[in-house]
């Protein structure tokens, strides 16, 4: 664990030696929420302080709470591209590119120089999602992913491409999630002695509250990607279109009662959803929505807020089209 809040500290401090920096005395902002406009040792070891204590107790967290009771065994490789319809590797794009992003914003705020901060962001963004992987190499259950880590790549190369490229995100990872009711209808077990309902299985596999569910169920949730029409316009600066009207396109999948395929084992009981009666498809969308951060808005307080908050997809309307050749227009999709 010492090594971890190391390496992380290094991270913080390690691109600042690239370009031969080390922390002047710097005048303050004239806010707190302003970033500085060049290094502030203050907020510097302020945020290198955090960010290692959040790591700390993020990995000692996680670890008590999801792997210890699990059997461990040797580090080793787990192929799990197929499981629940790449959902889940979506979301490992969008914690991704999130959390490079995030970190990239804070260490701005300390006065690093942008390619300083992108770096950071990407590194330490990295260094929490593989965090997660390599707990799951030495557990019997899962296993490091190589499909994970793929797509933890892919996000953070989509954040650095667009600093990169325009030193703004212009387009950005979403979520939304719109739980419904599952089927009461009663399942029975393959030898006919047990009998249980999909709204029972769902239960067991994605929790009972609202947190739970935004955060488990695959079936619910939806990963866009949001582009800012007024950023990709010529001229703009000339234009009267809404700074922060976008375009998003989402991908979701439903019908899924398990990783692979809607069979499962309670107890000594088998049980299996039938695949004519509940089809695991996916499902793409089109809808508008809103980029909070480009709303005008004065007060830095309430646009920093917005721009926490710029991961959630806006509800709106949505074309849908899935894979079993079904278009529908939703009035409200969220």
């Amino acid at each position: 664990m010492l090594f971890r809040i190391i390496l992380l500290a290094l991270l913080l401090s390690g691109s600042l030696l690239c370009e031969g920096q080390s922390p002047p005395a710097a005048p303050a902002p004239r806010s707190f929420l302003e970033p500085a406009d060049s290094l502030h040792p203050g907020r510097f070891w302020i945020s290198a302080g955090a960010g290692a204590a959040i790591y700390s107790g993020f990995s000692v967290g996680l670890w008590q709470v999801w792997y210890r009771d699990y059997e461990l065994g040797p580090f080793h490789l787990f192929n799990d591209w197929h499981e629940w319809e790449q959902m889940d590797k979506m979301g490992h794009f969008f914690t991704a590119y999130h959390e490079s992003n995030w970190i990239f914003t804070g260490a701005r705020w300390t006065g690093m120089r942008r390619r300083s901060a992108m770096w950071t962001g990407i590194g330490a963004g990295l260094l929490l999602q593989s965090t997660v992987e390599v707990m799951d190499g030495f557990s019997e259950k899962w296993g490091f992913s190589m499909a994970d880590m793929g797509f933890n790549l892919l996000g953070a190369s989509l954040f650095a491409a667009q600093e990169l490229c325009w030193e703004e995100q212009r387009i950005r990872p979403k979520i939304s999630s719109s739980p419904a009711p599952y089927p009461s209808d009663p399942v029975f077990s393959t030898d006919g002695s047990e009998q249980t309902t999909l709204q029972a299985r769902a239960d067991e596999l994605f929790g009972t509250s609202f947190g739970e569910n935004f955060v488990k169920d695959y079936n619910a949730q939806t990963i866009w990607l949001s582009a800012n029409i007024h950023a990709f316009l010529p001229r703009r600066e000339n234009t009267r279109f809404p700074r922060w009207l976008n375009l998003a396109l989402g991908y979701g999948a439903a019908n899924m009662y398990g990783g692979f395929d809607n069979s499962w084992t309670t107890g000594q009981a088998e049980f299996f959803a039938d695949p004519d009666l509940y089809p695991r498809y996916r499902q793409f969308y089109l809808s508008p929505d809103i980029d909070l951060s480009r709303l005008p808005v004065r007060s830095r307080l309430l646009r920093t807020m917005l721009g926490t908050l710029n991961f959630i997809k806006i509800p709106a309307p949505a074309l849908e089209f899935n894979t079993r050749g079904k278009l529908r227009f939703h009035a409200l999709y969220w």
